[in-house]
């Protein structure tokens, strides 16, 4: 049944190579979570804290309107200039960061609104601190939870999709992303240290990991590609954001109309299917 589903949506007929798109999506001008939920979304609240440590500033998360549509949004952001890079850590969350999706997930089920996560990171912070605020089980919770969370899940891939602290908010009813996108296990310089020894095979790397939406797609692993118009969508946000838009509105919709506990079931199945 999720295979049939899948099939049914065409990718876009430009393709460009893997490491084409790792630059593209490394861009510092490429528009971040904010630029886009400023974009689709009116009345927006953000909300803070996990309720345990603290905030975490590479993780945003609120309340917004989607044309007429009152929505939970859990979003990395990166920043928008080399101040706000640093004090949102370039976008890894801290384990305050995944316990902050999940209580803002738990509230939205409890008020019957539908979820938003915006998947933006390199990979969740691997410091010293994290860990021993524990990393590892904040992206478990994050996993078991939105994997059977009672209200309807998309999730947008806007840039980089970086191992677990991506997977983490990629537990979703669609998986929706952007044609320059990339998702991977590790970064393509990671993987050319550990299988060839040399970091500077990157390009190489990128080119096998299947990580681009294209080969993703193809696996199953997304359901649909949203073009970039004018190469990139550092160059052409506004039409970019436009389709994107249109499109959630439309998927949000059509979940909606479907009997929770079906969605729940399907998701699953869908999960199954794809590990």
């Amino acid at each position: 049944m999720i295979k049939e589903k899948i099939i049914q949506y065409k990718p876009v007929d430009h393709v460009t190579s893997a490491w084409d798109k790792v630059k593209i999506v490394r861009n510092t001008a490429r528009p971040s979570a904010l630029h886009l939920l400023e974009y689709i979304l009116s009345d927006f609240t953000e909300l803070h804290g996990d309720r345990v440590f603290g905030d975490d500033k590479a993780l945003v998360g609120g309340i917004g309107m989607l044309d007429g549509i009152p929505i939970t949004v859990i979003a990395q952001e990166r920043g928008r200039n080399q101040k706000e890079h640093r004090e949102r850590n370039y976008a890894m969350p801290h384990p305050e960061g995944y316990r902050k999706a999940k209580r803002l997930a738990a509230q939205a089920e409890r008020f019957r609104r539908p979820i938003l996560c915006v998947v933006d990171t390199p990979g969740a912070y691997p410091g010293i601190g994290a860990e021993e605020r524990g990393q590892a089980e904040a992206i478990a919770q994050c996993l078991l939870f939105f994997s059977a969370v009672y209200t309807p899940v998309i999730t947008v891939v806007l840039g980089q999709g970086g191992s677990g602290g991506a997977l983490a908010l990629c537990m979703a009813d669609r998986i929706l992303m952007l044609e320059n996108a990339t998702f991977s296990v590790i970064s393509p310089e990671g993987f050319a240290s550990i299988y060839w020894k040399d970091s500077q095979r990157a390009r190489e790397a990128s080119e096998i990991m299947k990580m681009t939406s294209h080969e993703l797609l193809k696996l199953g692993v997304v359901d649909e590609i949203i073009p970039e118009y004018g190469g990139g969508l550092h160059n052409d946000k506004d039409h970019t954001f436009a389709s994107l838009k249109t499109t959630l509105k439309d998927t949000f919709k059509d979940l909606m109309s479907v009997p929770v506990e079906r969605l729940v079931k399907e998701r699953y199945s869908k999960l199954r299917y794809i590990i």
